[in-house]
């Protein structure tokens, strides 16, 4: 494959040329709506070859063992890392190695279940182990119950080989309440009632597990999250059980955000946690980039030294933010609208070399507005990251909005478990 950065004066068809691919498909896969070009504009192209592995050198690995790892040859090995001395190998050094083995990953794709998605999961089901189904609520005596219809997606996702996760979040009145996870989590009673009907909607409608997304949990109920989540996996079994945390770099186990999370005890129990490293420009905040590489990076750290690598999965947003200059005044986009809109009004993007993440400034009306968001090269980046510090994979909030490059990325260059 090859990211293709447009020039000014480049056409797609100069591109389609150059890289003797069809204009039909560098359009495609790239979500254009027309041949209209931007400088700036980051184009996936599905040419041939395989890209490089990312690794970061471990205790006691040699050129050597590396070369059989990857099957690879150490001469291709020291080629593709000529700026670097490989004698000796040191703790710590990343290395581009030159493999045929794909990047497997489980990934796991969040959606709302509305009957006019079906067809925007039936073209990606191929590039998801899970689907989290958002449809759950509960209730301020634990009992959880359906906000949108599941059924339908359900037997869909069985049909697909996506195993579905039963998704449930501490909503009222559509926000995040801390007071009602709060007083379900402090009462043992409350919690077996959520345990229960939990298990009893998993049981009816053949969920593969359960997706917990509680948001904001207070830091005294920190204790009682980690009973409830060792509770539940006993209910479990077999069945799996993927919990969601807020993104942080330490532990503070007093703040209001990311003290009711122990990330260390949800590690022990759960099988798969969801770092969301999502929204660090969030909604209401000046504007920022919503996941910067170096952001991404600290959380990641910080997660494996707790966390069992293998069970982490970093959260990528399939959306970006608009903000009108001078103000914190937020509105979310998709990642395929965000690139359509800096097409449409002639933007010029810009890529952040420090956050590796692209953004423009545009106009409407009389008003300057700044955009943030990520494209195939950002997504790159991400993947690398999870490559380096051999993570479980990604999830994607959320797949009801479009962004065609990364399925297609993942369709040609990584394997994805199915299980």
């Amino acid at each position: 494959m090859t990211v293709h950065v447009v020039q000014a004066g480049d056409t797609l068809w100069n591109i389609s040329q150059q890289y003797q691919v069809p204009i039909e498909t560098i359009q495609l896969v790239n979500g254009l709506r027309s041949t209209l070009l931007i400088p700036g504009l980051a184009l996936y192209v599905p040419n041939e070859g395989s890209l490089p592995r990312n690794h970061q050198v471990k205790v006691g690995e040699s050129l050597w063992l590396l070369a059989r790892q990857y099957n690879t040859t150490i001469e291709a090995i020291i080629t593709a890392n000529a700026d670097i001395n490989l004698e000796p190998l040191l703790v710590g050094q990343r290395l581009l190695i030159p493999s045929s083995q794909p990047l497997i990953m489980k990934t796991l794709g969040f959606i709302m279940p509305y009957s006019t998605q079906m067809e925007k999961f039936d073209e990606i089901a191929d590039q998801l182990t899970y689907l989290a189904i958002v449809s759950y609520s509960l209730t301020e005596k634990g009992y959880a119950y359906v906000e949108l219809e599941d059924n339908l997606i359900v037997q869909r996702s069985l049909e697909r080989n996506v195993t579905p996760l039963l998704m449930i979040r501490n909503l009222a009145d559509g926000e995040f309440s801390p007071q009602l996870i709060g007083q379900v989590l402090e009462n043992e009673n409350y919690r077996n009632n959520l345990i229960q009907s939990m298990m009893n909607f998993v049981e009816q409608k053949g969920y593969g597990g359960i997706s917990i997304d509680f948001e904001f949990i207070p830091p005294a109920q920190r204790l009682d999250f980690i009973q409830f989540l060792d509770e539940l996996k006993g209910a479990l079994g077999a069945r799996v059980l993927h919990v969601n945390v807020h993104a942080k770099t330490v532990d503070i186990p007093t703040n209001p955000i990311i003290g009711g999370y122990d990330y260390e005890a949800i590690g022990a129990i759960a099988d798969y946690i969801g770092v969301m490293t999502m929204d660090y420009g969030y909604p209401g905040g000046p504007p920022d980039p919503v996941s910067p590489f170096w952001w991404m990076e600290q959380v990641i750290q910080y997660s494996v030294n707790v966390i069992p690598p293998e069970k982490i999965q970093i959260g990528l947003p399939l959306y970006g933010y608009e903000w009108p200059l001078g103000t914190n005044l937020t509105l979310g986009r998709s990642l395929l609208d965000a690139q359509t809109i800096a097409i449409e009004t002639g933007a010029i993007i810009h890529f952040d070399s420090y956050a590796r993440v692209p953004f423009y400034y545009y106009w409407r009306g009389r008003e300057g507005r700044i955009v943030w968001f990520d494209d195939i090269r950002s997504y790159l980046e991400k993947y690398r990251l999870v490559d380096l510090y051999q993570l479980n994979g990604a999830t994607y909030w959320h797949i009801n909005l479009s962004f065609p490059q990364n399925w297609a990325y993942l369709r040609q260059h990584v394997a994805i478990v199915k299980l």
